[in-house]
């Protein structure tokens, strides 16, 4: 997990764990790349993804956007080293790209990111008057992420939450002079006298409230798997034809068989134990998680997450070529991605709020 330095001290949160809820890293998102429950009643989207409760129809996009990962495929592999546990949790464009193949509305998405340009929707001079270093990244338009916006005019949901710069910002968002509205709202952080919940209702028929896995979604990740990018190289995706109709055809067959419920969360990782400090070591290498697994042989496609596996190895293959990116990563340390590690810098004097590092 990518946190500042002084931060990396368990002190007791590893007894949540004994309470049945989990301590999050990049390695056990990556584990759950097309989602499942990463606890007991957390459910995770994956790093896209479209499910269902009840009638009600909720997509999702995490990470957050950074231009130099986000036209290259999922890289990273553990034991991750300091560059891989910042650029894990970069949108790629990959998954925007499957997003934007939903064409059934969507009820509700939640991105970490902001969809840039939200702010012309709301009160963006009250926003800025609390966090004055946001006011140079909305004149630029960098504040948020271009993805985001891209699904946010693509999808037009009636509600987008979104997370990650740590304060409350309502906007309505209009789509064209007589289209559908979005309501979009990010929320503060959880702490006393802040503004970090809100109750919002949403109509929806009668029936069982229970997460279940989405048609359309499941034809969609059959029909990219194919072509899931897993190294550096540029993914180029303008040119592909799309198809959905057998796909949803056949999807709708094997639920019909199975049902639509998500396969049970497994504890796949051992109870950090203080105790035993020899059995508390970082993961050495990719971790099969039983509900991937079990998700892949359901919609009969490969495995393909870790550097064992065939297919992966073929990838590796294909990448060493003129087509792989170089990056950089000595300078990407360098980077300060979150609003949290900003303000808290500034608060020990290591940068300046007001600037943009």
């Amino acid at each position: 997990m990518e946190i500042l330095t002084m931060y990396t001290q368990l002190c007791c949160i590893w007894r949540k764990w004994r309470i049945q809820r989990l301590i999050f890293s990049s390695a056990v998102v990556t584990f759950r790349y097309y989602g499942g429950w990463a606890a007991p009643n957390i459910f995770f989207l994956g790093f896209a993804g479209v499910i269902k409760f009840g009638n009600i129809r909720i997509g999702g996009l995490s990470g957050i956007y950074n231009a130099r990962h986000y036209n290259l495929g999922h890289y990273e592999r553990p034991p991750y080293n300091e560059n891989d546990i910042r650029s894990i949790y970069h949108v790629r464009e990959y998954d925007v790209y499957k997003l934007m193949q939903v064409e059934e509305p969507i009820d509700i998405f939640l991105s970490h990111d902001w969809p840039v340009g939200i702010t012309d929707y709301g009160n963006w001079k009250e926003l800025v008057r609390f966090k004055p270093f946001f006011e140079k990244e909305i004149e630029e338009r960098t504040l948020g992420s271009k993805a985001a916006a891209d699904l946010l005019d693509k999808l037009k949901p009636p509600y987008w939450f979104s997370a990650h710069l740590h304060c409350k910002f309502a906007a309505l968002v209009q789509h064209g002079e007589d289209g559908p509205v979005t309501k979009f709202l990010a929320l503060d952080k959880c702490l006393p006298g802040r503004k970090f919940l809100q109750v919002v209702e949403i109509e929806s028929k009668p029936g069982p409230y229970e997460i279940q896995y989405d048609e359309e979604w499941l034809a969609i990740t059959k029909n990219f798997n194919c072509i899931f990018p897993l190294t550096r190289r540029l993914v180029h995706l303008g040119n592909l034809q799309v198809n959905l109709q057998d796909y949803r055809q056949w999807v709708r067959d094997k639920i019909k068989t199975r049902g639509a419920k998500p396969f049970d969360f497994t504890r796949t990782l051992p109870i950090y134990d203080p105790s035993c400090p020899g059995s508390n070591g970082s993961i050495p290498g990719h971790q099969r998680n039983p509900q991937t697994e079990s998700l892949l042989k359901f919609l009969e496609l490969p495995y393909v997450l870790d550097s064992t596996s065939e297919s992966n190895v073929l990838m590796h293959l294909i990448s060493a070529d003129a087509n792989e990116v170089a990056l950089n990563d000595e300078n990407e340390d360098a980077e300060i991605e979150d609003v949290d590690e900003m303000e808290e810098l500034a608060e020990v004097g290591v940068v300046d709020a007001g600037n943009d590092q």
